[in-house]
């Protein structure tokens, strides 16, 4: 049996077909039912990550447990994403310690090492920034933390960072592109040259079922963190404007100096915090980084280690996210 926490999810949703498609017995741990996994004999299990006899519940059993779920977002209260990202990790790994599961694949971000300067084929050497520019990166380098320390003779873990998920049945990314363009609420960040890769869904998803069939204790990935990404580095606003092409929407062309957009986001920050303003800012300095700096990573340790090698490209991952929208799955999502 193998438990996928957040089973209902962009990515956990695409772990569990690619298992079901294998004919694995799997279960999901979400907040919320999901009819498509009950459609694929998907057993479910409804709550939080901090319940502990949930998770207990949901682990028992399984020999192989993929830790998907998390708090994303780059706004909103450090206790919440403290206890979803680390307390809600920490009981994964204690339940999986009661249930003797021998092997814990954690998805993590490479925002955990980034320190608000070009991350250029940087490989994971690279250390964790003693200061962190949003809570989400923060509370996952912790959570990444406590999941590799916890690697030993009984438990197997491995940490992936795959960059910039998206594909059709996107949920957060793309969807945010596309409101955010058709309101014309996008600018680009300095010049737009700064190379960013990305990953395609199928890719992430199968990075993931890769190091869990090489993981083991003592293997050579347990106890690491690997960079995942679809090795086509690019300038960002050209995926973006594809990314609204598939849309049906212009291109980018307004520009921003990152300079005033970090200004920005530092004012924009303070507004909503001191007057508690609902939703996100439309800015903030962590977003002002992020689109400012390259972001690529070297694969290399994926690739040797457990074969990690990206089957869809972007191109033709562009192409069936570009069908998907015009039948308007979006909408309905």
């Amino acid at each position: 049996m193998i438990l996928v926490t957040g089973g209902r999810g962009f990515l956990g949703g695409a772990i569990v077909r690619l298992l079901r498609e294998q004919g694995e017995q799997v279960r999901s741990l979400a907040r919320h039912p999901s009819e498509a996994l009950e459609d694929i004999g998907v057993e479910q299990f409804i709550g939080d990550l901090t319940d502990q006899v949930l998770v207990d519940q949901a682990v028992s059993g399984c020999d192989l447990v993929y830790h998907v779920a998390a708090k994303a977002g780059v706004w909103g209260r450090y206790e919440d994403f403290y206890r979803s990202n680390v307390s809600g990790t920490q009981n994964v790994i204690t339940a999986c310690r009661q249930a003797g599961v021998l092997r814990l694949v954690y998805t993590s971000s490479p925002s955990v090492v980034f320190d608000g300067n070009d991350m250029e084929g940087v490989d994971e050497t690279v250390p964790y920034p003693d200061k962190f520019h949003a809570f989400y990166p923060q509370t996952k380098a912790l959570a990444e933390q406590l999941v590799l320390a916890a690697n030993d003779e009984q438990l197997a873990t491995v940490a992936l960072r795959p960059h910039l998920i998206w594909g059709p049945g996107d949920n957060h990314l793309v969807p945010r592109i596309l409101e955010r363009g058709s309101k014309g609420q996008l600018r680009k960040v300095g010049a737009g040259s700064k190379l960013v890769d990305s990953v395609y869904i199928t890719n992430a998803a199968r990075s993931h079922l890769q190091a869990a069939a090489a993981l083991s204790p003592g293997s050579a990935v347990a106890g690491k963190a690997y960079f995942i990404a679809n090795n086509e580095p690019l300038p960002l606003w050209d995926l973006i404007n594809r990314i609204l092409a598939a849309g049906n929407l212009p291109p980018v062309t307004r520009t921003i100096s990152p300079r005033l957009a970090y200004a920005a986001g530092a004012i924009l920050e303070l507004i909503y915090r001191s007057f508690n303003l609902p939703g996100e800012p439309p800015m903030t300095r962590f977003v002002a980084k992020e689109l400012a700096t390259a972001h690529w990573f070297d694969l290399s340790a994926a690739k040797n280690d457990f074969g990690y090698c990206p089957e869809i490209s972007v191109e033709q991952g562009l192409q069936r996210l570009e069908s998907w929208l015009q039948q308007g799955h979006l909408r309905e999502a």
